[in-house]
């Protein structure tokens, strides 16, 4: 049983917030497996004061896509203040603030992992949306900007000190990106400093690797990111992989619930993505593949994938 705030929470695994990936029929598949916390795709302050018809999209959600997380990206002040006025029209448990992401054309704005060479800046960013928001506060950090500058437990307490209810922290750094080892042992001193919950991620990719990030940091909870990827059943913490069967047929809902969202074809293109990530691992799956990212049709993506069970 965690606690984030006032957020009670029965299970210590929680959907990271990815950018085009976590849409509501994602968070809602993954919902079934098990995943209680979701997070929404991340969301830019500027795009979300500007009331932009993509992003107010991605705020779409469903009574049961219960409790539900939001992230935010950005460095100014005005823009964020715009946004959280925006985001008090929608029902929220939890905001994150972004201090994580590592994309070029973020950091190059001063946000993002940016942020992480600034603990005072984010500090003072931090206490203007715990003074603005209605729901708890979290921030994502990583373990430093490069190896030479590995200072999450700095950026940590200055963030505690903010107001915030948790802490996210990703294992690599910023120059590190997705690629490298996981530091577990800069997670565990963040965790081992604070008196909030801290939410570790990097490599969760099974349940071994979620047992390994517990054992070895002592984290309350982990995020799921990747490992999510064509994978609900990580959420449940099974060892065994799924018949492939039970993956052709989670692929079908997958696709039904894309298509029923977003409209047919918009719905197939954005399910061409997933069906890559489904069939890992499965052999002989190349053609299929090819034909997949040229599907225009829910029937011609259906028959595609239930070719599947016979390349694996």
């Amino acid at each position: 049983m965690q606690k984030i705030g006032n957020v009670q929470l029965k299970s210590n695994l929680i959907l990271a917030p990815m950018s085009g990936i976590t849409d509501l029929p994602f968070r809602m598949l993954n919902r079934r497996f098990g995943c209680e916390l979701a997070f929404i795709e991340m969301l830019n302050c500027r795009s979300l004061s500007h009331k932009s018809a993509k992003t107010l999209q991605m705020l779409s959600t469903h009574p049961n896509d219960k409790p539900l997380g939001a992230q935010i990206l950005g460095c100014e002040e005005r823009f964020i203040l715009r946004a959280l006025d925006v985001l008090t029209n929608h029902k929220l448990d939890i905001l994150d603030f972004n201090a994580a992401c590592p994309a070029k054309k973020v950091v190059r704005r001063g946000e993002g992992a940016s942020l992480l060479k600034e603990p005072k800046k984010l500090q003072k960013l931090l206490k203007l949306v715990v003074k603005n928001s209605n729901v708890p506060v979290t921030v994502k950090i990583r373990a430093g900007w490069d190896k030479d500058s590995v200072n999450a437990k700095e950026v940590a307490l200055f963030a505690q000190d903010a107001g915030i209810s948790g802490l996210f922290i990703h294992g690599r750094t910023k120059l590190q990106g997705y690629s490298g080892n996981v530091d577990y042992k800069v997670i565990r001193k963040v965790k081992e400093a604070l008196d909030i919950p801290v939410i570790a991620s990097g490599d969760i990719f099974s349940a071994q690797l979620i047992k390994k990030m517990i054992d070895e940091t002592g984290c309350d909870a982990v995020a799921v990111a990747r490992g999510a990827l064509g994978n609900p059943w990580i959420f449940q913490q099974s060892p065994n992989k799924p018949f492939t069967d039970e993956i052709t047929g989670v692929m079908v809902e997958h696709l039904i619930s894309c298509v029923d969202f977003y409209g047919e074809r918009k719905g197939v293109v954005i399910f061409r993505k997933f069906f890559g990530w489904y069939t890992k691992g499965f052999r002989r799956v190349r053609p299929l593949r090819e034909k997949s990212s040229r599907a225009k049709t829910t029937d011609e993506m259906r028959d595609i994938i239930h070719s599947c069970a016979k390349a694996l």
